[in-house]
């Protein structure tokens, strides 16, 4: 794979360096690396701003590691995810991070990529692993053939927000007994039959991020990366975080909205007993979207939504 192979158009980028300020110096991680173009323009901004990479994605750690080659030692790059950022990196921050970007889109070149899995296009496998076609956890495939008809239910509802989660999970384990699901064809057959027609666009979407966020475990993911970069953050230290759907969107806003307030303890306790202060403060009330320039430039930008969140 050659670097020009890993596409993916950095989303906000003008945003994000507003918010971050980099020029500023100091130590930043990007715990969604990708093809590393937002952590290019954040080792950009100057001389004394270095970065720390993280990515699950050897396609995007190899990329990504010759895209910033000349930026030399002022770049560490790891194959890691970032919920586990504060155990990875304690060795590598001695006074705290100065800002921190979470980028949480599917790249173009996953989605691009057929064996990767993450496109409903005609023969392609149902992989959907955000770490690559290899490794220990299950593949959508996996997941659809054995979880009980219940979790399937479960993961329709919560994840894809989906109306017919019953006949969708009723639909899949019929199949099943019969031949196992490998291709997006299978399961765009089966929700073909549950929708008695053709799927739209939007409902397929729907459908693969379902799967997609079950496979990686990608909100309960988001919670504990929140929470271990939050932990990292220096006074004065700033987190970005782009989403893609609301499911993300929702963690990221109760997470910052949480961390603002003086108290949160429960109405019904006569005394303050949690931590009586705020850790700091949201830079954004409500989320930033791209602009119609950037939308019209880069279609797969059009749901991106930006909050930002300061450390006290």
């Amino acid at each position: 794979m050659s670097g020009q192979e890993f596409e993916h158009e950095p989303v906000m980028v003008a945003e994000v360096l507003g918010l971050l300020e980099p020029e500023r110096g100091g130590l930043y991680l990007d715990g969604t690396l990708g093809g590393g173009g937002h952590a290019e323009r954040i080792l950009a901004s100057g001389p004394d701003t270095s970065l720390i990479g993280l990515d699950q994605d050897a396609d995007a750690v190899a990329a990504a590691t010759r895209r910033l080659a000349d930026f030399g030692d002022r770049v560490t790059i790891r194959a890691a995810n970032f919920r586990h950022a504060a155990e990875l990196l304690q060795e590598d921050i001695d006074v705290g991070l100065d800002g921190a970007l979470l980028d949480l889109g599917v790249s173009s070149h996953q989605i691009d990529t057929t064996a990767r899995g993450f496109s409903f296009r005609r023969g392609t496998p149902l992989n959907m692993r955000m770490g690559g076609t290899t490794g220990g956890w299950r593949t959508a495939a996996d997941l659809l053939n054995t979880a009980h008809e219940e979790e399937l239910g479960r993961i329709f509802r919560d994840y894809g927000e989906e109306r017919r989660w019953r006949g969708m999970s009723r639909e899949i384990a019929r199949r099943r007994r019969r031949e196992p699901l490998s291709t997006a064809d299978d399961l765009m057959a089966a929700a073909s039959v549950v929708y008695r027609g053709p799927l739209t666009p939007r409902d397929k979407a729907r459908l693969f991020q379902a799967v997609r966020i079950a496979v990686n475990d990608e909100l309960e993911a988001l919670r504990e990366g929140l929470h271990e970069i939050a932990q990292l953050l220096k006074a004065g230290g700033r987190l970005v975080v782009i989403s893609y759907h609301s499911l993300e969107d929702r963690i990221v806003k109760e997470a910052f909205r949480e961390w603002s307030r003086e108290c949160v303890c429960p109405p019904e306790l006569p005394v303050c007993r949690c931590r009586g202060r705020s850790l700091g403060r949201r830079l954004t009330r409500k989320p930033v979207r791209p602009s119609p320039a950037e939308v019209e430039v880069n279609p797969r930008a059009r749901s991106a939504r930006l909050r930002a969140w300061e450390r006290s």
